[in-house]
């Protein structure tokens, strides 16, 4: 490793405390995924339609709010902000906690979604790092985020076991508070802040990212594969206690099919990154949860079979999950990834709210096996989307420090010294974050050329 892609320690300190942050707060959001529908039908009004409806609602609100309190994080600061969306996260864990009533837990779940904070978390995060180490720091996020699901799908059923649903949205509460502490002692004070086309929304940008259909692909597959994955779990809880799986094991089950699907993953990770294979991988992924949607549709309370298909469609759901936000990446122009990144994520919250009212429709009116086939009709629908989908070209993205001599310089002149590098694809220059950002491709890239154009100033 080189000197400077080593952490600081501030740094260090900054990742493990945000990570841990927004790995305690996903966990909370993730707990409830499993218990709720077979455990809010005691609630007065409940209805399948109004369980999915409390499933999914804090989708709603994450997605209307979520942008706007990283905006809000410009101006009053990242710790404040957060911290603001910490407590009303903690509120609406309370106010659930204490439902006695569907509509006292829908608000509660409401409440739960307003604290928006994902977008200001990374902002501060992008604050108290460095430019090399950004891009581990932003994966070191993304993997919190995956094991924080995977621990919620086992937690759940053991909290609800022993304590009911108000215990699960008790130790969310506690994990809120947990949170805050965290942000108080672990994560260093804020230093001043700066505008990250890699990491903050750009709204002057908005316009031409929302006009491009590859980037809008990439968006309603995030909004499709999360409208799935809510409405199945309206139903999937009750497929497994006709199997024959009582609540209490409901973990154990989630255990093994989550783990194993992640091996099984991985090498298929790999195949799409290191042997270019990204749409193959996307489009076999799709299919397999059009398959597995109808085969737990169709299986009726066969264990072997029921498992077999929460197996594959797991598999594929962690692939695509892995694989999606590189391919907004590999898409998004130099400088842009920041604003994709934050529509791409709004899409993801509509999507779980869609997914948790139609689940709770389908089942409500048709009965389980139409959550799943509907869900399939959706996911057909998505596979025919991605179809004509170009494969995207392997352009990773480069971030480069100016120094005092190239600010001075001509912007335009400044670009096309860039440009004219072998395997720079795009460039976009931001002398008030005294940054340059590159598309490259590092197969062609030179990096002996780029390293000169850098030293030289």
């Amino acid at each position: 490793m080189s000197k400077g892609s080593m952490l600081l320690v501030s740094e260090r300190r900054a990742i493990v405390g945000l990570a841990g942050l927004y790995a305690t707060r996903m966990l909370g959001l993730f707990m409830v995924l499993p218990v709720l529908a077979l455990n809010a039908d005691h609630l007065a009004g409940a209805t399948p339609l109004l369980v999915g409806l409390a499933l999914g609602v804090y989708g709603l609100t994450q997605a209307v709010l979520q942008i706007p309190f990283g905006m809000l994080s410009d101006r009053l600061g990242r710790k404040p902000v957060i911290a603001a969306g910490l407590c009303l996260f903690m509120i609406g864990s309370i106010v659930a906690a204490e439902s006695d009533s569907i509509a006292m837990l829908i608000l509660g779940r409401c409440l739960q979604g307003s604290g928006a904070v994902a977008a200001a978390i990374m902002a501060l995060l992008a604050d108290q790092t460095r430019e090399q180490v950004r891009t581990a720091a932003m994966a070191t996020i993304g993997l919190s985020i995956g094991v924080a699901f995977g621990v919620a799908m086992v937690i759940g059923p053991l909290v609800t076991t022993h304590f009911g649903l108000s215990g699960v949205f008790w130790l969310t509460a506690l994990l809120a508070a947990l949170g805050l502490l965290v942000l108080w002692k672990l994560v260093p004070p804020a230093p001043q802040l700066r505008g990250h086309h890699d990491v903050g929304m750009d709204r002057g940008q908005l316009a031409s990212i929302i006009g491009r259909i590859d980037l809008w692909r990439m968006d309603a597959s995030i909004f499709s594969l999360h409208l799935i994955l809510m409405a199945i779990f309206t139903a999937v809880p009750f497929k497994l206690v006709d199997a024959g799986i009582i609540e209490a094991r409901h973990g154990l089950v989630y255990l093994g099919v989550m783990g194993l699907s992640f091996v099984a993953m991985v090498p298929l990770v790999i195949i799409a990154e290191k042997r270019r294979k990204m749409k193959l991988m996307c489009l076999g992924a799709i299919g397999t949860i059009v398959l597995s949607l109808l085969g737990l549709g169709l299986s009726g309370a066969h264990l072997v079979l029921l498992l077999a298909w929460l197996f594959a469609f797991f598999t594929a759901f962690n692939l695509l999950e892995a694989t999606l936000p590189s391919m907004i990446s590999k898409l998004a122009p130099a400088g842009a990834k920041g604003t994709a990144m934050g529509i791409y994520s709004t899409s993801q919250f509509l999507g779980a709210f869609m997914g948790g009212v139609m689940g709770g429709f389908l089942a409500d009116r048709f009965g389980l096996s139409a959550v799943f086939l509907g869900a399939a009709i959706v996911a057909g629908a998505w596979w025919l989307l991605m179809l004509g989908m170009r494969a995207p070209r392997h352009l990773s993205s480069e971030i480069v420090v100016l120094s005092d001599e190239q600010q001075d310089t001509p912007l335009e002149t400044l670009m096309e010294r860039f440009a004219a590098v072998t395997g720079v694809e795009d460039v976009m220059v931001v002398p008030e974050e005294r940054l340059a950002y590159l598309k490259v491709d590092r197969a062609q890239l030179d990096n002996e050329a780029l390293a000169r154009l850098t030293a030289s100033g």
